[in-house]
């Protein structure tokens, strides 16, 4: 079968087999999510098939390599996608995702994709890796352990979490901090895109900025998973991912002084957006913890900004027409998003 990067023609009820590393928890939590939504809409006609077991799927071992080393979707004429066209073709069948395969019909939308995919397999080890220590039933390096029928600590700390930290917060602010969760990973991804375009580039300095900030963005993410139950977040984290990394890597393309202009563009919405939730539980009250990490986590983006506006001095003339336009872009996409995740 010869594989092929043309993305199909939209038909409903055309078969598509997705080929999937059942082995890869990352693969499975996507292919769950995915399973459901076909479900729902009662579409038996896309199926999904676990290719990393040699037993329940037999076949070259040089041909199972090749699959597992990339995403893949068959036709029925046996045909297959690879990449970001794999994904396109499989979003184009589940509701709430066809908007991205949309967005990658316009012109070089599938190329950014792709760009994109190829970026996240640079780093799907390590998130391989972080996925199977946070697996329950594995230990701190990702291995299983015997079941006891007990829950780890870690299970009973975040079972104690969202059982006492859920109640005391209110549907309005459960809204908020789903944004503010989806807003820092799409934040950790930002930076991974800088850094994956900086690695390239052998740029230190960019390199050294991103790393700082991801260490701050990610014990947000952190702090904020604690008060915000596994249920309560938002279905999209996967194009949050997306649109974070690439958030990142374009500018870090056009060189250090976008990726400052960004990032300050960043910062100045997510300080206001952190301001008005401060606003809304001194207002009407709330769990006194709660605004106290509201206000830490305000505290370090608006360093974040002053840190970004003081490198971009530093590293060029003021900010071209095309560079305002991006940050104005990045301002209203970042209001758009929020007003999404606070929903879905």
């Amino acid at each position: 079968m010869t594989p092929t990067t043309a993305i199909p023609t939209p038909a409903s009820q055309e078969p598509l087999t997705v080929l999937y590393d059942g082995a890869c928890p990352l693969c499975r939590r996507e292919i769950a999510h995915a399973r459901g939504l076909a479900r729902r809409q009662g579409d038996e006609s896309l199926c999904f098939v676990d290719i990393s077991a040699e037993a329940a799927c037999p076949m070259p071992s040089d041909e199972r390599a090749a699959l597992l080393a990339r995403f893949h979707v068959e036709r029925a004429d046996g045909s297959r996608l690879s990449g970001a066209a794999a994904f396109v073709a499989m979003w184009r069948r589940l509701p709430g995702w066809r908007w991205l395969a949309r967005i990658a019909d316009l012109p070089g939308g599938l190329a950014v994709m792709e760009f994109a995919y190829r970026g996240f397999l640079r780093m799907r080890p390590a998130m391989q890796a972080l996925a199977r220590r946070l697996e329950p039933g594995h230990d701190a390096a990702g291995t299983p352990v015997e079941a006891t029928g007990q829950p780890s600590a870690g299970e009973a700390a975040a079972a104690q979490t969202a059982t006492t930290a859920a109640p005391t917060v209110s549907g309005a602010m459960l809204r908020e901090l789903r944004s503010d969760h989806a807003g820092e990973t799409g934040a950790v991804f930002i930076y991974r895109g800088i850094l994956a375009v900086a690695a390239r580039r052998g740029d230190a300095a960019m390199t050294a900025f991103a790393n700082h900030h991801l260490a701050t963005e990610a014990e947000h993410l952190r702090l904020i998973e604690a008060w915000l139950p596994p249920r309560q977040r938002s279905r999209l984290l996967g194009p949050w991912r997306l649109a974070g990394w690439l958030t990142g890597a374009l500018p870090a393309l056009a060189g250090p002084r976008s990726v400052y202009a960004t990032i300050a563009a960043v910062e100045r919405f997510v300080d206001g957006h952190y301001q008005q939730q401060i606003d809304h539980l001194q207002r009407e009250g709330g769990p006194a913890e709660l605004l106290a990490l509201l206000r830490r986590c305000q505290a370090d983006e608006r360093h974040h900004r002053d840190e970004a506006l003081a490198a971009g001095q530093q590293a060029g003339p003021s900010a071209g027409l095309w560079l305002r336009g991006w940050c104005a872009l990045i301002g209203s996409g970042s209001a758009a998003a929020v007003v999404v995740a606070r929903r879905v």
